[in-house]
């Protein structure tokens, strides 16, 4: 499958001092991402990066990415645009390098494989806006409707079901 937006850089064209470079999808390459990414609407994704070589094929990349998304309100439902500015910084390494680490340092540099001395500059870009989006969108102003919430002066309901730790606090009362 060939991704809604590439854009390949070979490694080997980074010089020693490291680079800058921006990439922006075209109208038609953020219509497709929109939908695999599964937002209303999407336009004017642009990304700069600052690449600098590593050791062993590692390329440092720093990007500053921008874009203009339509998303649907979780609460009413209604679409709405929002403007993303996000920063990040991955480390890619050579595929048969990479290895998924189950004890990641959550503070660490992110690692991505890259294949056949190729980054795709654009898909990363992709991966970053969409773990920028905001799982729960809410458009400004929306509000729970007050049929669906309850009154801060209400009294808690009893329940009526049995709650999963019930039976074993009455057997400890009876052993007592």
């Amino acid at each position: 499958m060939d991704a809604e937006f590439s854009r390949p850089l070979a490694v080997g064209r980074i010089p020693a001092g490291g680079m800058e470079m921006v990439v922006e999808a075209s109208d038609g390459e953020c219509r497709k991402l929109a939908v695999r990414l599964g937002i209303p609407g999407l336009r004017n994704l642009s990304c700069r990066y600052r690449l600098a070589p590593g050791r062993k094929g590692e390329v440092l990349a720093e990007g500053w990415l921008t874009a203009h998304v339509t998303q649907e309100c979780v609460i009413s439902l209604e679409p709405f645009e929002d403007v993303m500015a996000e920063s990040f910084t991955v480390r890619c390494i050579p595929a048969e390098r990479f290895r998924e680490d189950d004890e990641m340092d959550p503070f660490s540099v992110d690692e991505v494989p890259y294949e056949r001395d190729i980054i795709d500059l654009g898909e990363l870009a992709t991966e970053e806006l969409s773990l920028a989006l905001d799982p729960y969108p809410h458009k400004p102003g929306s509000r729970i409707p007050d049929e669906f919430t309850a009154p801060e002066d209400a009294e808690p309901e009893e329940s009526t079901r049995r709650q999963p730790f019930s039976a074993l606090a009455e057997l400890k009362k009876k052993q007592n």
